[in-house]
């Protein structure tokens, strides 16, 4: 059935990049190809993603002009879904922890603020089902495509919607885009995630060269357990999120400070409120670049809201001084 209302517009926009420059096959430089747009409907937001796609230009390599996708493009979404991967365990767990219907479902994501359907709702909860029932199926498949390709970088990523509630680990293959398996775990001890990565990898009779996740105690174990002298990479965005969060949390604390000091906004727009003049149009040209400047976050960890808001405050402050000294009144908000 076809869509019969738009797409909710991104709230906010973040770019991926590949982990590995080399091609897996060759180890050449691949070159930057083309870039691809793609927007994930969260829990928490509506995400437009950029994904830069790498190709191998080596004529011999068998991996020639093949697109390599960033490895993290998989923790958020499967493919050609919009819907991201968070919303899917939150209904497995809504309908299989909860016992909950499809139209309670509904209504609980429209609550959160999610704008979906109720016919989509089934459609992840086969998707939820599926995802859980995958190490059992399809593993014919698998290896075939896993053969052709020679080896595995496996990702592992856990989704846990809600604090307290069961977590979906799923593991993947970075090279092909197709998930090995998945499984919702209570309890994500080192123990249980070695059974999962062994599940994951029964009959896959290719090698690991390689083993991209969020660097967990628990799961570094597991994978150096399951998998000894394997690279184990943790992922660039984890690493560096906890390395800047000192940064972070001095950035937040700087901006709360700021807008303490931009207080009055409101009492101008009333001033000029009846008034349709010149002047008052620039007041209010004013004061609503002051409102967008307090209201737009930034996202760790290298886009600091603390510091945008900063620049944007020091680009009004400057054109108001360059009003005042052409002899106009600058009127500070």
């Amino acid at each position: 059935m076809a869509r019969t209302t738009p797409r909710p517009t991104p709230t906010q926009e973040q770019r991926l990049a590949t982990l590995h420059p080399q091609c897996p096959s060759c180890n050449r430089l691949m070159w930057f190809a083309y870039e691809n747009w793609r927007t994930v409907t969260t829990l928490e937001a509506v995400v437009k993603l950029r994904l830069p796609i790498r190709r191998c230009e080596n004529v011999a390599c068998e991996r020639y002009h093949v697109a390599y996708r960033p490895e993290a493009e998989g923790r958020w979404a499967l493919p050609k879904h919009e819907f991201g991967l968070d919303v899917i365990a939150w209904i497995g767990v809504l309908r299989y922890a909860e016992h909950r219907s499809v139209p309670e479902i509904h209504r609980r994501l429209r609550e959160r603020g999610v704008a979906i359907a109720e016919r989509t709702v089934e459609h992840l909860l086969s998707r939820y089902e599926e995802l859980v029932g995958l190490r059992w199926s399809d593993r014919e498949r698998l290896r075939e495509v896993v053969a052709k390709q020679g080896r595995l970088i496996v990702a592992v990523d856990g989704l846990q919607p809600d604090k307290g509630h069961e977590v979906l680990w799923i593991v993947r293959d970075v090279l092909s885009g197709e998930v090995l398996g998945a499984q919702s775990l209570l309890s994500s001890t080192q123990t249980a995630l070695e059974g999962l990565l062994r599940e994951a990898l029964a009959g896959l009779e290719v090698p690991v060269v390689g083993v991209i996740s969020d660097g967990e105690e628990a799961l570094r174990k597991a994978v150096a357990a399951v998998l000894p002298g394997v690279p184990h990479q943790l992922c660039q965005y984890h690493y560096l999120r906890e390395a800047t969060r000192p940064v972070w949390e001095a950035d937040r604390h700087a901006k709360k400070e700021l807008k303490k000091r931009l207080r009055g906004v409101r009492p101008l727009e009333r001033e000029v409120e009846p008034r349709d003049d010149e002047e008052a149009q620039i007041v209010r040209g004013y004061c609503a670049a002051v409102r967008s400047a307090l209201t737009d976050d930034g996202r760790p960890p290298l886009d600091a809201s603390g510091l945008k808001l900063r620049e944007r405050l020091s680009a009004i402050k400057g054109s108001l001084e360059r009003v005042a000294q052409k002899g106009g009144r600058c009127v500070s908000p």
